[in-house]
C-alpha cells in the first residue's frame, strides 16, 4: 500500500507540473511575443537631439550651415563644410575644440587676420554639457546643488533657458540672478 500511495502522489505531482507547464505556454501564446522578444523593452531612449547646426564660414569648400553630431569638434564642422579650401589657414584653429549648436566657425585663408574665437570661459558655464564638478564654479553653487542640476538634466532633458533653472530645487529668483552672468544661454 505504500508503494501505491508513492506512485499516485508522483502521478499527481506531474500532472499537476504539465498541466501548470500547459497552461503557462498557452497564456504565454496568447499575449503574443514574450517580454524578451519586444524590442521596446527596456530600451531607453535620448532625450537630447542627436545632432546640432553650426555655420561654417571661410575657407571651406562648401560654406554655409553644417549638422554634426553632438559631440563634433571644429574639425568635423570643417569637414561637414566640404573640408579646407586651397589656401585656409586650420594651424590658426583648434581643430579639437568642441563645437556646439548654433557657433559660427570662420576658417581664415593664410595670411588673413586672424579674429579671436569666443573662448569658452569667456561664454560661460554650458548647462547642457558640463559635469557636477564645472557646475560648482558656478557662484553660489556648491556639490550638492551641482548634483542637483546634474540630475535635473538627466531626468528632464537639456535646459532650453536659463530660467529652467528655476525648476530645480535650492534655486530661487535670486540665486539664478548671481549665476546668470556665468552660464552660456543654452
Amino acid at each position: 500500500m505504500p508503494t501505491e500511495n508513492l506512485r499516485v502522489g508522483t502521478i499527481i505531482a506531474v500532472a499537476a507540473l504539465a498541466l501548470a507547464l500547459g497552461a503557462g505556454l498557452w497564456f504565454g501564446s496568447r499575449t503574443g511575443a514574450s517580454p524578451e522578444a519586444d524590442p521596446s523593452v527596456g530600451v531607453s531612449y535620448p532625450t537630447t537631439p542627436a545632432t546640432i547646426v553650426v555655420h561654417v564660414s571661410g575657407a571651406v569648400n562648401r560654406p554655409g550651415l553644417v549638422t554634426v553630431a553632438v559631440s563634433a569638434r571644429v574639425a568635423d564642422a570643417v569637414a561637414g563644410a566640404g573640408g579646407a579650401a586651397a589656401g585656409a589657414d586650420l594651424g590658426s584653429l583648434n581643430l579639437a575644440a568642441e563645437v556646439r549648436d548654433g557657433d559660427q566657425i570662420t576658417v581664415p585663408h593664410v595670411g588673413a587676420a586672424v579674429q579671436p574665437g569666443i573662448a569658452a570661459e569667456e561664454r560661460g558655464i554650458d548647462l547642457n554639457r558640463a559635469t557636477p564638478g564645472e557646475l560648482e564654479s558656478l557662484p553660489g553653487v556648491g556639490p550638492v546643488l551641482a548634483g542637483r542640476i546634474a540630475a535635473y538634466r538627466d531626468l528632464h532633458g537639456p535646459f532650453v533657458a536659463v530660467e529652467d533653472l528655476l525648476d530645480v530645487g535650492g534655486i530661487g529668483e535670486a540665486k539664478l540672478a548671481t549665476m546668470r552672468d556665468a552660464i552660456a544661454a543654452p
